[in-house]
């Protein structure tokens, strides 16, 4: 049985899905806030003190967690972002070499790894190799095993957007990564295909339809409705446009593909964009989502909103009509004092898209 505050967020969570639904909107006319870094759970101290001490900047921005990804979605939460690093044989990361800098700081060492998935093989999540190393999923297969688990216990829940971010680069002390080469990127799929099964996924394959590619589908208001893709999970590469080629030349024109990619309008692939920044670009934003595109953009970064409670970003993603925003803070910060909170009014995080009429 739900306790006293679980079912009012579930009620209000309820109530808000219903109403979109009565509405009878398309993906792309909602509006849902979500996390960044989502699996993320607490840096030892005593790392955030010596990141302090040799980069004062990465050490603050680094200042935050997050909740498992069910007590997210149980909130209402409807995106999500997934890091994942290559590691096919296992154990690439199995002893970070932070677990020395807690040791000799006379801190006590994190249970980090309980059940060594660190060890296996197959694609690790967390978010910086040797330092920020702690995940509520270790091992991206058991997150996806855990997101079924929950859709299965929800199944009317509305389309749930996750962001991959493929990390292969090197910062110097650290260990090397892997490339993501296009088979590393291909794997991707593979265990999103495995653990979610395909009937669970919003793909590029359903929007296109029986149009000749993803862009000429979705400039021509091809996103399927709210009500049709419930119990569904929409996945993005959020990469660089040399690692999105790779990703294209497993899965040309993105025939068979779970992910869509963010690629640039003007692009037979294009159709879900990543764009940062509203406060520069919300004119940008505003006419992408007007032609039909899907964008993500971000309430707050590196902690530094939360810092100061400034929403003068969340506020210009808002009224970008950028269907997915992203934030650190859809709680106020357990590290340093601030009221800093992101939601829609009603305390949800979804509702209809503020630019696009209903249809």
């Amino acid at each position: 049985m739900k306790s006293g505050v679980s079912f009012i967020i579930w009620a209000f969570c309820l109530f808000f899905s219903l109403h979109l639904s009565a509405q009878n909107l398309k993906l792309n006319q909602i509006q849902v806030i979500g996390s960044h870094n989502s699996y993320k759970s607490e840096m030892a101290p005593e790392l955030l003190e010596y990141l302090a001490k040799v980069n004062p900047a990465a050490s603050q921005s680094l200042q935050y967690a997050h909740i498992s990804l069910e007590a997210q979605l149980d909130m209402g939460l409807r995106n999500l972002e997934l890091d994942v690093f290559h590691d096919p044989q296992g154990g690439r990361y199995a002893n970070p070499k932070g677990l020395e800098i807690i040791k000799s700081s006379g801190g006590t060492l994190p249970d980090y790894d309980p059940t060594e998935a660190l060890s296996k093989p197959g694609l690790k999540l967390f978010h910086v190799q040797d330092l920020d190393f702690q995940s509520h999923y270790l091992l991206f297969a058991n997150a996806l095993k855990a997101l079924k688990k929950w859709s299965e216990s929800n199944p009317e829940h509305s389309p749930i957007f996750i962001l991959i971010n493929a990390k292969d680069g090197n910062i110097p002390g650290t260990r090397p990564t892997l490339p993501f080469t296009a088979t590393a990127l291909d794997s991707i799929d593979l265990e999103i295909r495995t653990h979610l099964g395909m009937d669970n996924l919003i793909t590029p394959d359903l929007v296109r339809g029986e149009y000749a590619d993803l862009e000429t589908a979705i400039l021509s208001g091809n996103w399927p409705r709210v009500d049709e893709v419930r119990g569904k999970f929409l996945f993005v590469l959020d990469e660089n446009e040399e690692k999105i080629d790779r990703y294209l030349s497993a899965k040309p024109w993105l025939k068979d593909a779970v992910l869509f990619v963010n690629k640039k309008e003007g692009n037979p692939t294009a159709g879900f964009r990543i764009i940062n920044n509203p406060i520069k670009d919300e004119a940008y934003i505003r006419d992408l989502v007007k032609k039909g595109y899907m964008v993500r953009t971000r309430a707050d970064s590196d902690t530094k909103e939360a810092r100061v409670d400034d929403y003068t970003t969340f506020e210009k993603a808002k009224v970008s009509g950028a269907q997915v925003i992203t934030t650190d803070y859809y709680h106020t910060s357990t590290f340093f004092k601030s009221d800093y909170k992101v939601n829609f009014e009603e305390n949800v995080y979804e509702r209809p898209n503020p630019v696009l009429p209903k249809n």
